[in-house]
């Protein structure tokens, strides 16, 4: 921990690595929640490769590196690949897998070719943008996070003054239309902010790994929660998370690049959430299973229990044998322990070993339960 603190004051590379890391993992994060809740996610591996060719182009026709140029040339294309991917699906009969599939492999492909070009053609302003295609998070300059976060806050700016819109869009969509809102208009802002949110990862990550960040925080956030403001909080938590744990583990080897070590962290946070989630993970599902059945097992060794009274005695604290309840009840492994646990409870009693009675709490309880069951009959 002291290591980590000292690396993020005073040493100019990872502080800075971290902070842009953690910018971009918010950003995503926070935009990366809509395109997961309608389902979206291969949204952001389409765009991420559509704008591999506005940035060479970009550079291209300015000569310059600057982050704010390749930023915008990025931006460019990636809006242009939204716009031609709603074309495709609205006017015509392809799918809109099929439709990003095609967005994804033109555009990806004519970036390669733009790349090679300037590859067989070496001058010194073009060393570096081959980063953009697996990231090089580690030449990342001060003035790279400023745009980074420039262009990031802008989009969460537009975020959050079109929350409603946006949250109508994203959960009821004919709704929203009926109420005269433009959904179409919508839809095309939300997914131009979510191509800002990838645009401005490329240098970081890359066109191959940016799909990540946009959906891995998205997705572990799901996990936890079921409210759309706690998820976007807790996907940006996640998101800059990942960021910062990434830049710092790549600082402490040789040859680990920051882009890679950031999704590997993300998904293990994925991994995480989808196993101890407080809403949907897979242990907590199992523990409040568990703990159903074992309601139900009360519930019907109780049930039982006041049955034979009833049905055999005037007196409902009559005892009853316990190997005639473990034979009555269906849940064969756990009479003991339900018996323990209404013991417990204080509505059931011992009166003799192996001889279970009622109480007066129990016997309240039971005609309760027998009086519910037959009013949802």
């Amino acid at each position: 921990m002291l290591d980590l603190i000292n690396s993020l004051l005073f040493d100019y590379t990872v502080r800075t690595v971290a902070m842009g890391a953690a910018v971009l993992g918010i950003v995503a994060g926070a935009l990366g929640t809509f395109a997961l809740l309608r389902r979206q996610s291969l949204l952001g591996d389409a765009m991420s490769h559509a704008a591999l060719p506005g940035v060479l182009l970009a550079f291209m026709l300015t000569g310059s590196k600057a982050p704010v140029v390749l930023v915008l040339g990025a931006a460019v294309a990636g809006v242009l690949g939204t716009f031609l991917l709603l074309s495709i699906t609205r006017f015509s009969r392809v799918k809109e897998d099929a439709a990003l599939g095609i967005i994804l492999s033109v555009f990806f492909g004519f970036g390669l070719v733009l790349l090679t070009y300037l590859q067989r053609n070496p001058t010194a302003a073009q060393a570096g943008l081959n980063s953009y295609l697996f990231g090089q998070a580690a030449t990342l300059l001060t003035r790279d996070v400023v745009t980074m976060a420039a262009f990031g806050g802008g989009a969460l700016l537009l975020l959050a003054l079109f929350w409603k819109e946006f949250k109508l869009l994203s959960f009821d969509r004919d709704f929203g239309s009926s109420l005269g809102y433009p959904m179409t208009v919508l839809d095309m802002l939300l997914t131009t902010l979510l191509v800002i949110g990838i645009v401005i990862g490329l240098q970081a990550v890359g066109v191959v790994l940016m799909s990540a960040l946009v959906v891995a925080p998205a997705a572990a956030a799901r996990q936890w929660t079921d409210r759309l403001g706690v998820m976007m909080i807790v996907a940006s938590a996640f998101g800059a998370l990942a960021g910062v744990a990434g830049a710092f583990i790549s600082s402490l080897g040789a040859g680990l690049s920051t882009g890679p070590v950031v999704v590997l962290v993300v998904s293990v946070i994925v991994l995480l959430s989808l196993l101890f989630g407080a809403s949907r993970g897979l242990v907590w599902s199992w523990l409040q299973q568990q703990r159903h059945r074992r309601t139900l097992r009360t519930q019907s060794v109780l049930a039982d229990l006041y049955g034979l009274t009833t049905a055999q005695h005037p007196d409902p604290r009559h005892p009853h044998n316990f190997e005639l309840l473990r034979a009555m009840n269906r849940y064969q492994g756990g009479v003991r322990h339900s018996l323990r646990a209404l013991e417990s409870a204080g509505l059931v009693r011992e009166t003799t070993p192996g001889e279970w009675a009622l109480t007066d709490a129990g016997v309240a309880r039971a005609r309760e339960e027998q009086i519910s069951k037959e009013g949802v009959k």
